[in-house]
């Protein structure tokens, strides 16, 4: 048996924002129509411990089956290391045999996608003619969030804020039609009074029970749309923290995408786009640069 491995630098050569933004798009929609299998993912962390690690699992069927897993070590400290603060592999399976037939970075892979489904979520969400973007944060997420937002905001009008820079966001947020909160802070850094008529919100940064970016009022107040129901009502801290439930969700975003959903009703309205990350999504990313390395013969073949 062969298994094709890609590293850093080839999956990120494969995954095109654009690309990835497309593909993103599509396995929401499938993901809505009940085509994929998308468990609830496991996270353990050892106690007295700051990492955690997370198995994210999903399978597709058809003539073409397959499973992914994706295992995954988040290290809090590593950017302060220079390194990105998730490691790991996402690995594809024969669906009908079982046979490994893919090893790919994740760090990447996460990097691109996590992105790209926020460009899906603004696409979807944000008022027309939206184009003042606020991206808090100075990490990975929140450079490819910059490379995502340009990609599906006509003339972009980039502005950024983090910890470093002192202060609060809220000179950048006030006069923003769209933010991107890419953080890792354990507290809200945004506030509801911050943010103008109309602000359509993408939350990323969070992706535990204990934390959270937004604070109680913006959630409130927010149209609130999500990437699975299930998910949110485990593991989001924006939502939890808040005192909210399954009720205060609109939608998922696929219901958006195949039109069960309206999404954004008015121009006023503020929107929240409650980001977790998907199996799905890593499935759909590692078929996709899969694929295009065996046409161009890239990547390395390993008898496994």
């Amino acid at each position: 048996m062969s298994v094709l491995v890609l590293n850093e630098h080839e999956v990120r050569e494969l995954l095109p924002m654009d690309e990835c933004i497309e593909a993103m798009d599509e396995v929401l929609r499938s993901l809505a129509r009940g085509e994929l299998h998308q468990p609830l993912r496991f996270l353990t962390r050892p106690p007295n411990t700051e990492s955690l690690m997370g198995f994210m699992p999903a399978y597709r069927s058809g003539a073409d089956s397959v499973w992914s897993l994706k295992e995954i070590v988040i290290a809090p400290g590593n950017p302060a290391r220079g390194l990105d603060a998730h490691q790991g592999a996402v690995l594809l399976h024969d669906g009908e045999t079982g046979e490994l037939r893919a090893l790919l970075n994740a760090s990447t892979i996460t990097e691109i996608r996590t992105a790209a489904v926020s460009a899906v979520a603004t696409r979807a969400l944000a008022r027309p003619g939206a184009r003042v973007v606020a991206i808090l944060g100075a990490g990975v997420q929140a450079r490819s969030h910059t490379e995502a937002m340009r990609a599906v905001v006509p003339d972009a009008d980039i502005r950024t804020w983090s910890r470093g820079d002192g202060g609060t966001p809220e000179v950048v947020l006030r006069e923003a039609d769209i933010v991107c909160t890419c953080t890792s802070a354990r507290e809200p850094i945004l506030r509801r009074d911050w943010l103008a008529v109309g602000t359509h919100v993408n939350a990323v940064g969070s992706s535990i029970p204990t934390v959270r970016e937004l604070d109680t009022e913006t959630m409130a107040a927010a149209s609130l749309f999500v990437d699975r129901r299930e998910s949110a009502v485990n593991e989001a801290g924006d939502l939890l923290l808040a005192g909210l439930g399954e009720e205060h969700i609109r939608a998922e975003l696929g219901e958006v995408l195949i039109g069960t959903h309206p999404g954004r009703e008015s121009s006023d309205e503020l929107t929240v786009f409650k980001s977790l990350g998907l199996a799905v999504e890593d499935l759909a990313a590692a078929e996709l640069i899969v694929r295009k390395a065996r046409e161009r013969g890239t990547g390395t073949e390993v008898d496994f």
